[in-house]
């Protein structure tokens, strides 16, 4: 059973799993997809057009959004239909907090921290266990890293490497925290000449991962810190 409160607005095919909070006067447009035990609101809005320049009156009826499980997604964050590919999605234990605007396509994968007046533009990629800090702004096509940090503030331009700590105005560092707290200890030396050297790692889980990143950073066409 989900929790629904009277003043929500839930128009047109919304799908949603079990044990979802849906909190004082959040809007839901389909065709939107959640999953379980969610806590999204106050004040949220999922499924609103993609802001697009090119063509700022598309029809956006039939664009989907996907939402995964365990996620909160806090008051007056916005999440918008995809413009140019099949979806916009957030995975599974995100979290999104007050005032974070996702944009049309993005993708969010899973345990993501997405931190107050956060904005992403349009195609981001924000990759597993990634956090942006406190108003950071992130640039079309732009891919966030597994295991990465980018420092509150920041404008990010580039590319962000997995497991690395990026702050205005300091060369690129290795995110020991996530380290630590998603059990990659045992490759920490690994990750560090990764991250600081731009050598490639040895391990499977680490080629893994770093594949995945740059496949995706290649497709983007930006270029990388």
């Amino acid at each position: 059973m989900n929790e629904i409160h009277s003043t929500a607005i839930i128009e047109g095919n919304v799908s949603m799993g079990e044990n979802n909070k849906i909190l004082p006067y959040t809007i839901l447009l389909g065709p939107l997809i959640i999953g379980d035990n969610n806590i999204i609101g106050p004040s949220v809005v999922i499924g609103s057009p993609g802001q697009d320049t090119r063509n700022p009156r598309h029809d956006y009826s039939n664009r989907q959004i996907v939402i995964g499980s365990n996620n909160i997604i806090r008051e007056f964050s916005a999440i918008q239909k995809p413009v140019y590919e099949d979806v916009t999605s957030i995975g599974n234990k995100v979290y999104l907090m007050q005032s974070v605007h996702i944009p049309h396509d993005a993708i969010i994968s899973d345990r993501v921290v997405i931190t107050p007046m956060v904005v992403l533009a349009g195609l981001a990629r924000v990759l597993d266990g990634a956090n942006l800090s406190l108003g950071v702004t992130v640039h079309q096509h732009c891919v966030i890293g597994h295991y990465s940090i980018v420092g509150m503030g920041s404008s990010v331009l580039k590319n962000v490497k997995p497991f690395s700590r990026l702050v205005p105005g300091k060369p690129l560092s290795v995110n020991y925290y996530s380290i630590e707290k998603y059990g990659y200890t045992d490759f920490a030396d690994e990750i560090a000449e990764y991250v600081t050297a731009d050598k490639h790692p040895e391990s499977e889980t680490l080629k893994n991962i770093v594949k995945e990143f740059e496949l995706l950073h290649v497709r983007s066409g930006r270029d990388i810190y």
